[in-house]
C-alpha cells in the first residue's frame, strides 16, 4: 500500500517536472486532427497557407500510438500548423498518388505559392499552385515535429 502511494508521487512529480514527458493521458481538449474528408477540402485547406502535416493510415496498433501523437502535436502547434489524418483504406486514389507502399507514413505539405502559367492559355478560373511536400522522417513526436520545422525552416507559430 506504502509503495504504491510513493510510485503514485514519483509519478505525478516526474510528470510535473519533466520537459519532455510524453505520458498519457494528457488533457489536450478538443481534437485539432483534421479528418480527411476530400480532396477539394484538402486543397482549400492548401490554399489558407499554413503548412499541413498529413499522416497516411490504415488500421493497426501502430496507428492508435500515431493518432495519440497527432493530437498531442496538433494541440502544441494549433493554428500555425495544420494536421490532417487520411485514412487509406476509404481514400484509395489519395494515397495510392503518394506512391508509398509502407503505411502509416507523414508528409509535410509547405509553402503554396501561386504557380506562374509559363506562356500557356489556361482557363482564368482556375488557380494553380506549387505546393513544397517534404517527407517525414524524424521522431514521431511533438519534439521530432518542432525539430523538423526548424530544420527546414518552416513557420510553426508566432515570432517571438
Amino acid at each position: 500500500m506504502e509503495e504504491q502511494a510513493f510510485f503514485d508521487k514519483m509519478i505525478s512529480h516526474l510528470r510535473s517536472t519533466c520537459k519532455y514527458y510524453t505520458g498519457y493521458p494528457k488533457d489536450l481538449g478538443p481534437s485539432k486532427v483534421v479528418h480527411f474528408k476530400s480532396e477539394r477540402e484538402f486543397v482549400q485547406l492548401l490554399h489558407e497557407g499554413r503548412p499541413i502535416v498529413v499522416a497516411f493510415t490504415i488500421r493497426g496498433n501502430y496507428t492508435k500510438h500515431l493518432d495519440r501523437v497527432l493530437e498531442e502535436a496538433a494541440s502544441e502547434f494549433y493554428p500555425h500548423v495544420k494536421f490532417v489524418r487520411v485514412e487509406c483504406p476509404k481514400y484509395p486514389g489519395f494515397c495510392i498518388t503518394r506512391q508509398r507502399k509502407e503505411y502509416p507514413f507523414v508528409e509535410i505539405f509547405h509553402s503554396p505559392e501561386q504557380a506562374n502559367n509559363q506562356g500557356r492559355v489556361v482557363d482564368p478560373g482556375i488557380t494553380r499552385y506549387s505546393v513544397k511536400v517534404l517527407p517525414f522522417n524524424y521522431d514521431l513526436s511533438s519534439y521530432g515535429f518542432r525539430e523538423f520545422f526548424k530544420r527546414h525552416n518552416i513557420k510553426s507559430s508566432d515570432p517571438k
